[in-house]
């Protein structure tokens, strides 16, 4: 066993185990860092088998990026786990079970790509060009029409995700952009004018026909009755 089959074996052995860790772990924080870490081991195993760009692909945009999203969203969110991990262990049979078969049926579909002694031979110009544009001339020649599908499916499923995300709320306030542009100077401030208001003079509180001889008028104490025989 040379040492690219040693570190073959010692990534692949990483990455089921991170792997194993991501559906296991009790926390949703170290979950995904476990899954940080089975893509870090399947960038390694791509390195091993000469498909560089797909490891740094899978470095810069998954790991970069989508992960470190997902971290940040999970490490806010504060979800509970509890709820979800109830029975765990009695569909743990089912789902090892389902997980094998689909296993069964990968290696049974992709085992033919594995037979080097079958293989057409390559032809040594194509060393020239590198993995990239190898890649690149792959795609865009022999699977451009899934490639394109693939990007409409992606498409739909981002936008779907969007308009989930755009409920309207009745527990929520939100400002209306468009409304606040569109808003002029009438609408914020009226101008009114009013007729100034004259006090009545004082000298002629309480005089006059029909006024009130309340107004004007003292206040009086109630009278308190003496007790008979008192000075």
């Amino acid at each position: 066993m040379d040492n690219q089959a040693a570190l073959f074996y010692v990534f692949s052995a990483v990455l089921l185990l991170a792997a194993f860790r991501v559906i296991t772990a009790r926390s949703t924080v170290h979950a995904a860092l476990f899954l940080v870490l089975a893509f870090f081991s399947a960038s390694c195993v791509w390195m091993l088998l000469q498909a560089e760009f797909l490891a740094i692909t899978l470095v810069l945009v998954y790991v970069g990026a989508v992960m470190v999203l997902f971290l940040f969203v999970v490490m806010m969110l504060d979800i509970n786990t509890d709820q979800f991990r109830q029975n765990f262990w009695q569909h743990l049979p089912l789902a090892g079970l389902i997980g094998a078969v689909i296993a069964v049926e990968m290696a049974l579909v992709l085992m033919s790509g594995f037979r080097v002694s079958q293989a057409a031979p390559v032809d040594p110009r194509l060393a020239e060009y590198g993995n990239t544009r190898l890649l690149g001339i792959e795609l865009y020649t022999h699977y451009l029409y899934p490639l394109q599908l693939a990007a409409v499916l992606l498409l739909v499923a981002m936008v779907a995700a969007l308009a989930l995300t755009l409920r309207k709320r009745k527990d929520v306030r939100a400002m209306d952009p468009g409304q606040q542009v569109r808003v002029k100077r009438a609408d914020r401030v009226r101008m009114v004018s009013m007729a100034p208001e004259v006090d009545p003079p004082a000298s002629s509180v309480g005089q006059g026909q029909g006024a009130d001889p309340a107004v004007g008028a003292a206040p009086t104490s109630p009278s308190i009755n003496a007790p008979k025989g008192a000075a």
